[in-house]
């Protein structure tokens, strides 16, 4: 009972941090927003104290005005998928406590769709984001930048779908539906 506990207390971290991750997507997808409307709704001549938002963006940062919208535009797409993930990371965490194990069968289920989403969603979410930049490089004469990189969400959900059957495996041998093999020699 000694490492159910320390299972349990994880999740209960891990809850946490679920639901921070959640709101700072959340946040990070507003001011993303808020960042992309602010540039197209100041004009290049919006002077502040004698300098215009889009010339400090360009000496400040070293990226166009263009490079700044792909960015903001990229990171707000992923931030929502990202948020999608640690609210199914959040619900699942909140029933494996209220079942007091991680081995049951529809907690198995419910952590096999949250590593296939792991896997799916910053895919999805990615393509959403890339066909978005194309069209910001499109429209937006200095606009060069490419932001991405997923490759670690492939991992990650492949490690939850397994840990998914280890789940599936634990709950099969809690309600004696394992069948034992017998040694043949």
């Amino acid at each position: 009972m000694k490492t159910l506990n320390v299972i349990q207390t994880v999740a209960k971290i891990a809850k946490i941090l679920c639901k921070i991750g959640f709101i700072c997507c959340l946040v990070v997808g507003v001011l993303c927003a808020a960042g992309i409307l602010s540039l197209a709704l100041f004009p290049e001549s919006f002077k502040l104290g004698g300098v215009t938002i889009h010339s400090m963006i360009e000496s400040s940062a070293r990226y166009t005005t263009g490079d700044t919208y792909i960015y903001m535009a990229a990171a707000g797409i992923m931030c929502v998928g990202y948020a999608v993930l640690s609210r199914m990371a959040e619900r699942y965490l909140t029933n494996e406590l209220a079942a007091g194990t991680p081995f049951t069968f529809d907690g198995a289920k419910e952590l096999l769709r949250l590593g296939i989403c792991t896997v799916c969603v910053p895919i999805g979410t990615e393509i959403v984001a890339r066909i978005v930049c194309r069209i910001l490089k499109k429209l937006l004469a200095d606009a060069y930048a490419d932001p991405f990189e997923i490759a670690l969400s492939v991992w990650v959900g492949a490690v939850v779908i397994f840990l998914s059957l280890v789940c599936k495996y634990g709950a099969e041998v809690l309600n004696g539906n394992v069948e034992k093999e017998e040694e043949t020699a």
